[in-house]
């Protein structure tokens, strides 16, 4: 009958430990029931549960082998091979930040509510630091609840999803534009270059609160751009800046195999040059009426409103044959929440209340590609898909 032992090793990681003793196990003939792995700062702490056959002198074996490699071992007889312990929710924790009063507070909020901590990997130190939390059972409507009191209140964002196929595989990704993928709100820019900037700026703040219509809020600034030309345009085209880590954010999705779309309340003409510039997908967003070089100050087809927004990625996934559940979308205004809501993972960036409120989960960084930690993926791995630098020159 074998006997159970969870074995400890520690010491300073070097290659070729692990494979050691596996040799020395295979040898012993034991089970091999379960590993766990993880470096910290150069630091190995490996630990190992086997099934040592009665009569077989492996601890013997394994002391004298760890004591000719040079590393830590000590070892724990328990009752028997526990069953396998999966993961039913992922935490994850993002912020310029996450000291021992945050991680503190997430992980009493996990106890509290009768949830186990069964890994932490970090996933980033910058531009944020993030951490990826493997939680078994507890409540995890209460969880949610509790981290986003945690999160208030120790400045940082914690998203929390359910662990499973459909986390890990996200297959296309359709974010909103204006204060989202871009920093500025186009109509903005539009509007000062007319002299309706305060004018057309309240409505906008108003339209992105869903305090009124997006369709009507938007056909009403629209009609004061009328006059505008093409220079004009391309002046404004000019002055439009991407979100920080857009470019590494699309990138890096491009190249895990990734399809991305872009569908904007905004308009087309600017649209289209950055999903160009970003080598997007697809691009959607309203057309602005044009005649004799000048903006009419109409709206050409139906306007990309909330409902029509959330139908154009329902169409974008089934012309891709993406179901919804792999789909993620990202937001920030009332125009989104429709989308976001659809989506198998809804993010808000950088959002309003009521955008955050109905979200799946929000980030408040003020990076675009921190959005990639909730997928999972680490910083280490984007550094390795990022271009290499050409004469000292940072990737752009």
């Amino acid at each position: 009958m074998a006997e159970t032992i969870l074995v400890r090793v520690g010491g300073m990681d070097r290659p070729g430990i692990t494979a050691g003793l596996m040799e020395v196990l295979a040898a012993e003939g034991v089970e091999l029931y379960d590993v766990e792995q993880v470096v910290v700062r150069g630091r190995l702490t490996l630990g190992l549960l086997i099934g040592v056959p009665e009569g077989r002198s492996t601890i013997k074996s394994l002391l004298f082998h760890a004591w000719e490699a040079g590393f830590d071992i000590d070892f724990e007889v328990v009752e028997d091979a526990p069953p396998e312990r999966g993961v039913d929710t992922v935490v994850t924790v993002i912020g310029p930040g996450v000291g021992p009063a945050a991680f503190g507070a997430v992980a009493g909020a996990i106890a509290a509510a009768g949830g186990n901590i069964e890994r932490i990997s970090r996933l980033s130190r910058y531009p944020v630091v993030s951490y990826e939390i493997g939680v078994r059972g507890g409540d995890s409507s209460r969880i949610r609840t509790d981290l986003l009191a945690v999160a208030a209140d120790h400045g940082v964002d914690v998203a929390v999803q359910p662990e499973g196929l459909a986390r890990r595989a996200k297959r296309l990704v359709v974010l909103d534009v204006d204060s989202t993928l871009v920093q500025d709100e186009v109509i903005d820019l539009l509007a000062e270059e007319a002299g309706v900037e305060e004018e057309v700026k309240a409505v906008t703040v108003r339209a992105m609160a869903g305090e009124i219509d997006f369709a009507e809020a938007l056909e009403a600034r629209v009609r004061r751009l009328a006059g505008l030309d093409e220079l004009t345009l391309e002046r404004v085209r000019r002055r439009i800046r991407l979100t920080p880590g857009a470019r590494t954010f699309i990138r890096t999705l491009q190249r895990m195999g990734m399809k991305t779309a872009i569908v904007s309340g905004g308009f087309d003409v600017f649209v289209d040059r950055i999903a160009e510039e970003l080598g997007v997908d697809r691009a959607v967003a309203n057309t602005l009426e044009m005649e004799g070089g000048r903006l009419t100050g109409r709206i050409v087809g139906p306007v990309v409103d909330r409902a029509r927004k959330a139908a154009i990625l329902k169409e974008i996934a089934a012309a891709e044959g993406i179901p919804l559940e792999q789909v993620v979308a990202v937001g920030d205004g009332a125009n989104d929440v429709e989308m976001l809501a659809v989506a198998g993972l809804g993010v808000a960036f950088n959002a309003k209340p009521a955008v955050r409120d109905v979200a799946d989960t929000s980030v408040s960084v003020p990076y675009l590609d921190a959005i990639l930690f909730l997928l999972g993926i680490r910083r280490a791995d984007v550094d390795e898909t990022e271009p290499v630098p050409v004469d000292g020159l940072p990737p752009v």
